[in-house]
Parts: C-alpha cells; structure tokens; sequence
C-alpha cells in the first residue's frame, strides 16, 4: 500500500519544482453514465491519485505556493446519510483533514466560489488543460472571475503551465512501495496464465479461458483486469489487440494470452503464446524460439545509462536472424534489420512503461533523443511475429501463427529484475505444465 505519507512527500516534489507565487489544479476523474441511471464502475484519475491517494469523484486538488509557505487544498463531497446509505461512505472534509493530510477542505460545491480565491494575483497556473472538456470550463470561469477584479488591482496568472508533464516525470521512477505492489500484481498475474496454461484444452472457447483469469485476478484481491484481456487463438492472436474473445480453440493451433492485473492501482502485463494441445509442432516450436531468443537478446541489454532504443534494436536484430534462420527473410541480416525488412512480421515496439497505467506515463525520447534507462523505472519486453493468412509472402505453413512474449521488468542499478518470472516461456517448462 501507498502510505499517505509518500503521497505528501510527492505532492512536495511538486511543491519545489513549482515557481513561487503559483497555484497548480487536478481534478478528480467524474463520473461516466453507462444508463439513464447507473455509472460507469469508477476509474480514478492516476495524476490525481498519485499526488492525493484519495478516492472518490467530485474532488478537486488545489495546491498553492505563495508567501504564507505550500498548502494542500482538496474540495470533495460533504457527508450524506441518506447517499451513503446507497453508494456507501463518503470521506466529507474532516477525514480529509486527518485522513488524506488536507491542510484545508472544502465541500465541492464551493469550488466555484473559492477557487478564484486560490488564482488570483498568482504569476502562473499549473494545470493539464483538455483532459477533462468539462473541468476546463470550470478553471475559464475562475480565471474570468479573477479578470473582472483587475481594475481593484487583482492580477490574473499570466501563464498556464503543462502540470501533466512534471508529474509524469515524477510517476516514471517507481519508489520501493509501488514496486512492491508491482511485483505482487506480476506475480499474480504470472499465477493467472500458469492457471490459463492448465485449463486449456482443444474445443473450449477463448473466453472460458479469460474468465479463468479474472478469477484468479479477484481471489488474490486485485481490482480485476489492468486492461481487456486478450485471449486470442489461431488466426486471432495475429490481431495485436484482439478483444472478442470468442471463439473456440482449435487442435494444432497456437494461443496467445495478453493479460495482467490490476492490484492496488498498479498495473501488471504479460503475454505468453502456447499450443492449444500441450505440445509444439515444430513450425510452432521454430517460430516461438525465434521470439524467445529475440526476447532474452533484449532483456539481456537493459543496462541503467543505456538509452531505450538499446533493447528495441537487440529484439530487431534477433528477430531479423530467427527469420533468415527460417528462410522467411534472405539476404544479410545485419542489412535487412537495418532496412526494417521485419516490419511486416515484426509491427510494433519492444515495450512501454508499466505502472499506474498499463501504457504507463513518461516521455521516451529527450530533447530528440531516446532517453536513458534509470534505476528504478519500469518496462514491458515483448517482441512479436505475426503471420496473417493470405500473406503471400511467407508459407503456407506460418500462417495464422501469432507470438508474443513479453515480461515485466524492473531497471536496476545492476541491471534488470524480471517480475513476472513466475509464468514459464521455455518450450520445456511449458509443456511440462500443460502435460503434466
């Protein structure tokens, strides 16, 4: 768990990159209608959670920086019997105070009226603007208000400032806690494929397979899914986000499981590929070797100081080789990588960063330039071959036959930590589970 005292020792990272005199503003993620009277189940907005750790909708953090020092200001909703009897508790603004480390709380029905209190004669506004159409509504109200109190010499902040960028930096290198968190939400993701592994068998459908993982997602008391689970058989698992999840599995072919949990706001992402029978033809056995060892290439050159392109270019290479191997590509390797002859097999990148978000936040180039991997930052691996059918560019024999095989994986100042160690990817560890 994510103590309140880390998410106040964020919210003061924040504090000292912010210029003084400034105020910076993050909205809680609102409500989505699903019908005319039930919501969307309730997804936090992950800046604001990260800053705050608090909960609910109709919330407003305000954090202002001015000569009386740096104050935390939240706006959220007053206590309600008679709502709690219906959607359970609400926080109200004293526990707030005690609870979340408010220095002041107000109910969010006031924000309108304060807020322009909070704005005015500040040099700057720190806030993410189009995120939210409807709060920025809000924050053009509070700045007109503040306008129309120029001529009693109230200034208006003369900039607005990008806040989500600063935060994204701070949300790219993991503390000890949230990699805690993270390495229990890969270790029971790995779980959940092991499970998948062994339930697998020729005539069931792929989404008898995905509730096999929720399950084992919600008895180890995740929140459920990081993201749409893909469960992709045959042809499907060429489809790099495959969603239906409905069709039945098939003797002799391949399936690829694209999922992880999402355990205390973080996220986990694994995909393993495997015969639907338990056994590796040795089409199916050469291609997932291929993808292996590009994999093992790439995680082998995760260094901290290397910059991120290091490891997409070790897994293209690789690949690039496996498919001269194969007779699929011919010529030089080092040529054909170097003109991208993979692409067409090989699609998209090597990985992303994992955290809050499954696509986690962070910029991956600097200044124009691929950035450098640092301790304590997290990433996915998972190169890929997909051959559709119809592709006359390959045989007969590859088509419909999708890999992937990705792990999560800390940066270390040693090197790398691979925290879903737990679900098996050799051919040999594979078939043992689902054989044995």
């Amino acid at each position: 768990m994510i103590t309140q005292q880390e998410h106040q020792a964020r919210r003061q990272r924040l504090f000292d990159q912010m210029e003084p005199n400034t105020v910076a503003v993050f909205p809680a993620a609102p409500e989505y209608p699903l019908t005319l009277d039930h919501a969307v189940a309730f997804s936090q907005d992950n800046d604001f959670l990260y800053l705050t750790g608090f909960p609910e909708t109709q919330a407003v953090a305000v954090l202002v920086k001015d000569d009386e020092g740096c104050r935390y200001v939240l706006f959220n909703r007053i206590k309600d019997k008679e709502a709690e009897i219906w959607v359970g508790d609400r926080v109200g603004q004293e526990g707030a105070c005690s609870h979340y480390l408010a220095d002041e709380a107000h109910p969010i029905a006031e924000l309108t009226e304060k807020l322009p209190h909070y704005l005015k004669d500040k040099s700057a506004l720190y806030y993410t603007l189009g995120r939210y159409e409807g709060f920025d509504q809000t924050i053009r109200q509070a700045l007109n208000d503040v306008r129309t109190r120029v001529r009693g010499g109230v200034k208006v902040p003369v900039q607005i400032i990008n806040v989500e960028s600063m935060v994204f930096e701070m949300r790219l290198v993991k503390s000890d806690a949230e990699l805690a968190i993270l390495r229990k939400a890969a270790e029971i993701s790995a779980a959940a494929h092991v499970r998948v592994m062994k339930a697998c068998q020729a005539g069931k459908n792929e989404y008898e397979l995905a509730a096999e993982l929720v399950y084992e997602f919600l008895r180890h008391g995740c929140q459920g899914e990081a993201y749409g689970s893909i469960v992709g058989g045959g042809k499907n698992a060429c489809v790099l986000h495959y969603e239906k999840n409905d069709s039945v599995l098939n003797d002799g072919e391949m399936l690829l499981v694209d999922a992880g949990a999402r355990y205390h706001h973080y996220c986990a992402d694994i995909t393993r590929t495997f015969p639907i029978n338990g056994k590796f033809s040795s089409e199916q056995r050469d291609l997932y070797q291929v993808v292996l060892n590009a994999q093992l290439k790439s995680i082998e050159a995760i260094k901290a100081g290397q910059p991120w392109n290091v490891m997409s270019d070790a897994a293209a290479l690789a690949i690039t080789e496996g498919l001269v191997d194969l007779k699929i590509l011919k010529g030089c390797p080092k040529t054909l990588f170097e003109q991208q002859a993979y692409a067409p097999y090989y699609m998209h990148r090597i990985g992303h960063w994992l955290g809050m978000d499954v696509h986690d936040v962070g910029y991956y180039k600097v200044d124009g330039q691929w950035r450098n991997l640092q301790a304590g930052m997290m990433t996915t691996i998972e190169p890929g071959l997909y051959f559709r059918q119809g592709d006359d560019s390959v045989h007969k024999r590859w088509w419909n036959m999708g890999v992937r095989i990705e792990d999560d994986i800390l940066i270390t100042d040693k090197g790398y930590d691979v925290f879903s160690h737990g679900a098996p990817k050799t051919v040999e560890e594979i078939e043992a589970i689902m054989q044995g």
